[in-house]
């Protein structure tokens, strides 16, 4: 089972390194990033592989989202198969 992980925000050091530190606690493996800065704003997306994680989703959607705003940015988890069927016509 896989994720999408998407993360908003004005720049700081340090934001990429945090969302992959707390995927790593509960055994979410990160398979593709990409990142960019654009005018100071960072974009993120992760696409991560969540068969070997330790909590339940719901803990992972909550805890990344505290993360995000301890951050001062937006973190956002979608399940692969949520994702999929809204790009599906």
């Amino acid at each position: 089972m896989n994720a999408v992980i998407t993360v908003l925000g004005k720049d700081n050091v340090g934001i990429m390194a945090s969302v992959a530190n707390e995927c790593a606690k509960v055994g979410v493996n990160i398979i593709e990033v990409t990142q960019s800065v654009l005018q100071g704003m960072f974009a993120m997306i992760m696409f991560v592989d969540i068969t070997k994680c330790t909590v339940p989703f719901s803990e992972l959607v909550d805890t990344l989202t505290d993360k995000g705003e301890q951050m001062g940015v937006k973190v956002h988890i979608m399940h692969e198969d949520i994702f999929n069927a809204m790009h599906t016509i």
